[in-house]
């Protein structure tokens, strides 16, 4: 039932009467001329504002937010504004890469599917927000898929002689056999600076002895196990074995490390390196000295490349030997290879040389410029391998600061989850630090030093991660043997990162079919130089990754086609930026690479432009932006609407204008975008709330309601904008509501 409520010009919600007799009241006659009607009292802002209907009812199109997820499952009000006033939401961080990928590169869903599952209870619906973009991605895992490979040097010392490889004479080695050739190439091994031997088989090459290159004479002891290790490929599919002299059985089935455990005669090479390892027990010993001959004469016309360095028969009972899984902890190349670092505007630098431990060599140095907390400056290498769960560990370094100083030391995993070990105390002058380390979960793959406490530099010398067991062998820590670091090459790069893209858009494209119909496929490509950014960043943050760096130019291109192949037909995929009513060069260079997507035989069905913008904007640039746009033929969306007051005190004046450059937006967006181009319009956050500001514009407040959720100027500007007229001019003191 509808009931009538009068709002009185004046306050007479009751008569004055007096506590005398004499006091009476007297009316007034007026004219009936002058005298208003409820429906002429005029009303306060505040009131208008409150009888707003919810702005989706003002809308002809399609009307979104974009929120925070965690307060869209927890907060019931944040949730119910979302709900009644919105027709589809677009989730700000948890649907992108960074949060969904695993460090193993699988995709967890649970969390947006738990909140797809709430929004569709309550009507709305999901854009795709974001697949391919430069932030908020698992960097870690994409990073490990391209780092160097690093070959851990032997487990002990090799009693194999291989001098007579390395300074190419052949000295104890026999070339027994020599088919179409054995020689030593410099450059030709696993890194661009290890000699390998050269050996080709002959035109009739059928036998695997039709091409033999024999080790010298080495000694054994019988009672103990080795292990034979090198690594070799070859220009064509090949096939080799290993044959002894002085072994109970010389010509041994073995389960080659290099086919995947299967016991047979003999190994398949290919054009990747691989690593064949053979086990020998002290049951197979029939003589105190063996050789070893490289048998690969089994096919005609193929060429080998066996790694000299890596050549090696070890003692696995021998005294044991430290293997520092740090790979490049004493900086004797001249350079931080492995290593990178981040925060706080902190610097990494190889130092001159003689500025290592004890005036020799080098050291990595450190600076960080202002004192914060620990973690805000870090320095990170990434080991080849996770560490073993629950294995202890010594990790010993050298170091010095300018500065009394304090230090961190963690190993984490790709998610930035790790355990710690603090409290380290450096002075001015080089100390060793000596800290067990046994990790909490197997995933451990990255060795970490926290150095954001202290401002000054550090240096650092000499770092060693050992196997607890084998540290203690060596009082020093020197590692024995150098770990071989295996670059990949810009080809592989581009392969192990092109799969990785398709993996991710196949997964998520595949997984929400039917519950996502519009994504941002590619979400900032083009600089603020009106260029299409090239991934050359001097030190990305930690979320960072660059897909055009190793995909090109195209990587737009694929993305694309990757979202076409494995999504709907019918769905509408965009490529979305900021700063394009800013900066108007750079909407043309957008639009230029959206022809060049299309050119190269991908379709881009809509353009989207983000808008956060403030009370000062450039409104004819806006008006610019908006008829580029349009003069595109593409669908247009207005992606992540805020509009910033620029203080943390703002005035009437600056609710005023905030409110009225709200509603700028929606009326030049309408009227200078065909509807049929009219994708829709979504507003970036719910409110000014503190909760929803920790990372994105704090001391501001851009939204449409204020920090306690009342609705804001800017809630009536806008939905004005959307209705195309002052909805507040048909409301009167008389109000209806419902009984």
């Amino acid at each position: 039932m509808k009931l009538n409520r009068i709002l009185p010009a004046l306050a007479m919600g009751s008569l004055l009467v007096a506590s005398c007799d004499e006091s009476k009241m007297e009316w007034e006659t007026r004219d009936p001329a002058s005298q208003i009607t409820t429906a002429e009292i005029p009303l306060a802002m505040a009131e208008k504002i409150s009888r707003y209907k919810a702005l989706n009812e003002y809308a002809e199109m399609k009307l979104g937010i974009g929120i925070d997820l965690t307060l869209y499952m927890e907060d019931e009000v944040y949730a119910n504004i979302v709900n009644e006033n919105f027709d589809e939401i677009t989730i700000g961080y948890h649907m992108k890469h960074g949060p969904m990928v695993t460090s193993k590169g699988d995709i967890n869903f649970n969390s947006v599917d738990e909140m797809i599952a709430k929004l569709k209870e309550n009507g709305l619906g999901v854009y795709g927000h974001t697949l391919v973009w430069h932030q908020n991605q698992n960097a870690s895992y994409l990073n490990g898929l391209i780092a160097p490979t690093i070959i851990p040097g032997p487990a002990g010392s090799s009693a194999i002689d291989i001098s007579g490889l390395e300074d190419g004479t052949f000295t104890g080695w026999e070339r027994s056999n020599p088919g179409a050739g054995i020689t030593i190439v410099d450059g030709a091994g696993l890194t661009s600076t290890s000699k390998a031997i050269k050996l080709i088989s002959s035109a009739t090459s059928s036998a695997a002895y039709n091409l033999q290159i024999k080790t010298p004479s080495t000694a054994v002891v019988k009672e103990h196990n080795y292990e034979l290790s090198f690594w070799i490929k070859s220009e064509q599919p090949g096939k080799g074995r290993i044959s002894f002299a002085g072994l109970e059985n010389n010509y041994p089935y073995k389960d080659w490390y290099a086919t995947g455990g299967s016991w047979t005669e003999a190994f398949e090479t290919t054009s990747t390196w691989q690593q064949v390892k053979i086990s020998l027990k002290p049951e197979d010993f029939k003589e105190a000295n063996i050789t070893m001959n490289f048998d690969l004469g089994y096919l005609p016309d193929v060429t080998y490349y066996i790694d000299v360095p890596t050549i090696s028969l070890v003692d696995k009972d021998g005294a044991p030997i430290v293997i520092n899984l740090i790979g490049n902890g004493n900086f004797e190349g001249g350079n931080l290879d492995g290593w990178g670092g981040w925060g706080n505007e902190s610097t990494r630098a190889i130092s001159a040389e003689g500025e290592g431990y004890g005036n020799k060599g080098y050291s990595m140095v450190l600076t960080n410029p202002t004192a914060a907390n620990n973690y805000s400056a870090q320095q990170v290498y990434t080991l080849s391998e996770a560490l073993t769960l629950d294995q202890e560990y010594t990790c010993t370094f050298w170091v010095k600061a300018t500065t009394a100083a304090k230090l961190q030391v963690q190993i984490q995993n790709a998610d930035y989850n790790g355990d710690y070990y603090g409290g380290i105390d450096v002075g001015t002058t080089w100390i060793q630090i000596e800290k067990t380390i046994k990790p909490s979960k197997d995933d451990r793959t990255k060795f970490i030093f926290d150095f954001g406490e202290t401002a000054c530099t550090f240096y650092i010398d000499d770092i060693v991660l050992a196997k607890k067991e084998s540290a203690a062998a060596s009082p020093k820590l020197k590692a024995a043997t150098a770990n071989t670091i295996i670059e990949k090459t810009a080809e592989e790069k581009t392969q192990l990162i092109g799969a990785a893209m398709e993996s991710w858009i196949k997964g998520m494209m595949e997984h929400y079919k039917g519950d996502v119909k519009a994504w941002d496929v590619v979400n900032e490509p083009i600089g603020d130089n009106a260029v299409l950014r090239d991934g050359n960043v001097s030190e990305p943050a930690s979320d960072e990754f660059y897909w055009v760096k190793y995909l090109g130019k195209d990587y737009a291109v694929t993305a694309f086609k990757l979202a076409r192949q494995y999504g709907n037909a019918e769905d509408v995929l965009f490529i979305n930026d900021y700063n394009l009513e800013h900066n108007i060069d750079k909407c043309k260079a957008l639009i230029e690479y959206v022809t060049y997507i299309e050119e190269k035989g991908a379709k881009v069905d809509g353009i989207g432009t983000q808008m956060h913008i403030n009370i000062n904007t450039n409104k004819e640039n806006i008006k610019e932006m908006f008829t580029l746009l349009a003069a595109t033929g593409k669908q247009v969306r207005i992606t992540e609407l805020d509009v910033q007051v620029q203080t943390d005190a703002p005035s009437a004046d600056h609710y005023q204008k905030q409110a009225e450059m709200y509603q700028f937006v929606v009326d030049q967006y309408k009227a200078l975008v065909p509807a049929a181009q009219q994708f829709g319009i979504t507003v970036w956050g719910v409110s000014d709330n503190e909760k929803e500001h920790e990372h994105w514009i704090p001391d501001d407040a851009p939204n449409l309601w204020d920090a306690k959720y009342e609705r804001k100027m800017a809630y009536k500007y806008f939905a004005d904008g959307l209705a195309g007229k002052d909805v507040s001019a048909d409301f009167s003191g008389e109000l209806e509501y419902d009984e």
